[in-house]
């Protein structure tokens, strides 16, 4: 079993993990590696840096699909019978298109997204952001254009906040407080006082002081539209999760050998199967070679070393030098190592794992994203000793 099998075998790939490790570019490079395999692969990003773009060959990425120009392969030496396309999220637009499907009249949808409240809600509401790359997910694996979709997902520091999106949306939208604000709204058109119990009546009063009565109406008006959308809402949000629990989809859990990040993906790992979905792969990226032990004596080294050496330059501290930087990278390789095998035992060994060594330059084009890929894909192997 190898990432190739992953991406081969299943209808959508869902890259997770925490920030700085790696997450999007093996996002890229998975979906890169698929497009030259022939199938007609879209990647859908979050929250891209500006170089995710430009490794694939486009200005800036847009909430438009982009197709990788052919012709770019072929400029660095690569063959593709597929095709490979590129789409940013914007979760506001992809609310808006919810809210429009579902709304019983366009009336009421036109009053849900010009409330100041669903202004804040859409945007910047908790949770709303990893709900809204669900749905798009779910929206996109319906068209059949697509043989394999890779999704990069934000970066988590709670896993929770991703996985149990569709049900928390559920229950904003089912929720008692909705209810109630609903009841007090309904019938005359205005929010009433008269409608809420006394102890309510008297907290709200408090706080129109604040905020004016009007606020509390512009929420009311809001609440009671958004309850409209109550049936389409939640069966939609059903399917997401169900969706995400599915056989075509696989989870690639992204992390580098630093302990958090190993911790973070340990914690996501755990939270995956309570959840039922499955652990498929986990990558490690920027693993350090062990270099092996000089076998030379001193002595020798330095002869060998004093040639090359410029004028002047103390061949014997040189030497000395440079078998401490050797010792620093070895603790260091050996550390990347544990990291990995505690990983291993701790997540189950029954896993894939991959490793990607930590590369020199940062990845900035297709010819660079294919190198990242010959690694996740088994073409090229992490070297173990580095004599």
């Amino acid at each position: 079993m190898s990432l190739s099998d992953v991406l081969t075998q299943h209808r959508v790939v869902v890259c997770v993990g925490c920030g700085g490790v790696g997450k999007t570019t093996t996002a890229a490079a998975l979906a890169m590696h698929a497009a030259t395999q022939g199938l007609r692969v879209l990647c859908l990003t979050i929250d891209p840096a500006r170089r995710l773009a430009n490794s694939l060959g486009l200005e800036e990425m847009t909430t438009d699909e982009q197709v990788v120009p052919p012709e770019l392969f072929a400029e660095h030496g690569l063959e593709t019978t597929g095709e490979l396309s590129a789409m940013m999220l914007d979760p506001k637009s992809t609310f808006d298109e919810l809210v429009r499907r579902y709304a019983s009249t366009p009336e009421i949808a036109d009053r849900i997204v010009s409330n100041k409240v669903y202004d804040y809600m859409s945007g910047s509401l908790a949770g709303t952001q990893e709900y809204m790359a669900m749905e798009k997910l779910h929206a996109v694996r319906a068209d059949d254009k697509y043989d394999l979709i890779v999704l990069d997902t934000p970066p988590t520091s709670n896993a929770l906040d991703f996985l149990d999106a569709p049900e928390r949306m559920t229950n904003l939208v089912d929720s008692p407080a909705m209810r109630w604000f609903v009841q007090a709204f309904e019938g005359a058109g205005k929010f009433s006082f008269n409608l809420v119990g006394k102890g309510a009546a008297f907290l709200l009063r408090g706080l129109s002081r604040f905020t004016g009565t009007g606020f509390l109406e512009v929420l009311a008006q809001f609440l009671t539209d958004f309850n409209d959308l109550f049936g389409g809402f939640r069966e939609r949000a059903n399917e997401v999760s169900a969706t995400l629990r599915s056989d075509e989809v696989a989870f690639v859990i992204v992390t580098s050998p630093n302990p958090l990040a190993m911790e973070e993906a340990i914690f996501f790992a755990k939270r995956l199967e309570e959840f039922e979905m499955k652990r498929d792969a986990f990558v490690i990226n920027g693993m350090r070679p062990l270099f092996a032990e000089p076998s030379l004596p001193e002595a020798e080294l330095t002869a060998l070393v004093a040639p090359h050496l410029p004028e002047g330059m103390d061949a014997r501290r040189a030497v000395q030098r440079m078998r401490r930087a050797v010792d620093d990278a070895r603790t260091q390789a050996i550390a990347d190592r544990l990291q990995a095998d505690r990983l291993k035992q701790r997540a189950g060994k029954d896993r894939l794992y991959v490793e990607v060594p930590h590369l020199e330059e940062d990845v900035h084009d297709l010819e660079s994203l294919a190198i990242v890929a010959s690694y996740l894909t088994g073409a090229r192997e992490m070297p173990t000793v580095i004599s």
